[in-house]
């Protein structure tokens, strides 16, 4: 990938009353006036965290259901409680542009586990993480000067635009906000959505894949800025396609991904 800088200094702008200005850095791959959906799921993230927080829970899964494309835009978050509790409380956030629902979210905020919990993974340990990594390909059509620049990536299998299944190390290259760090859970999110697009069987020139959500479930908090995503997609004729993706930090895998796609042939160029 590119070892360009970043577009902007950071994702977004707080403008105050829980309203963002998304940056330059924001940008997706197929347009640079709509937003991928890493940056957006992890300011959504961020909401949930920052709602009534309550020592000694975290939030373990993000649903976030795009209801279309988010525009390089102001966007307001608005969270309520659904379902209230000690140790399991069910958070529900609506993202708008100019009063037009964009996005919809829940993230379930459960207790944490006993810290004398023994710790059960299945996962083989991560791929190292590689020194560099090969700049992007040719990609006729597509933006790389937004999210993908912003990011920082380390491909270990596969590449974007390759048909196969893919494995790379990522980080972004700036901060969700402004002179904040970012917290475990929006990194995780920032990198999620991007799992369609590493680990597709599909030749994106043909086909046209698009994914209504993203779930993020974390058995634990990842540790450490750089975080592995393993992802393959699955598709079948008549049905749609469904994208998976295990998560790991330098321990070790942490949780899963998961997105739902439509799956069209693309229009003649």
């Amino acid at each position: 990938m590119t070892e360009s800088s970043a577009p902007a200094g950071s994702f977004y702008e707080p403008l105050g009353d829980g309203r963002f200005a998304g940056t330059a850095a924001t940008a997706g791959p197929w347009s640079p006036g709509f937003q991928h959906g890493g940056p957006v799921s992890g300011l959504i993230g961020r909401a949930f965290e920052r709602h009534d927080p309550v020592p000694g829970t975290r939030i373990a899964r993000v649903t976030v259901e795009l209801l279309g494309p988010v525009p390089v835009a102001t966007l307001a978050i608005a969270v309520r409680v659904i379902r209230p509790g000690k140790r399991i409380t069910l958070l529900e956030a609506e993202m708008t542009h100019e009063d037009r629902p964009v996005v919809r979210a829940t993230a379930w905020r459960i207790m944490e586990a006993p810290s004398h919990l023994e710790s059960v993974v299945h996962a083989p340990p991560p791929p190292p993480l590689p020194d560099t990594t090969p700049p992007f390909p040719e990609w006729p059509g597509v933006h790389t000067g937004g999210y993908l620049s912003a990011m920082e990536w380390r491909l270990v299998h596969g590449a974007f635009g390759r048909p196969g299944p893919g494995t790379t190390w990522a980080r972004p290259r700036i901060p969700l906000i402004p002179g904040e760090p970012d917290t475990p859970l929006v990194r995780a999110l920032t990198l999620a959505d991007s799992a369609s697009g590493i680990g597709s069987q599909l030749d994106l020139a043909k086909w046209l894949i698009i994914n209504t959500d993203v779930t993020v479930a974390l058995h634990r908090d990842p540790v450490g800025d750089w975080l592995c995503m393993a992802a393959s997609l699955d598709a079948s004729p008549g049905g749609s396609a469904l994208c998976d993706a295990t998560l790991a930090d330098m321990s070790g895998e942490f949780g899963r991904a998961m997105q739902t796609l439509l799956v069209d042939e693309r229009p003649p160029s």
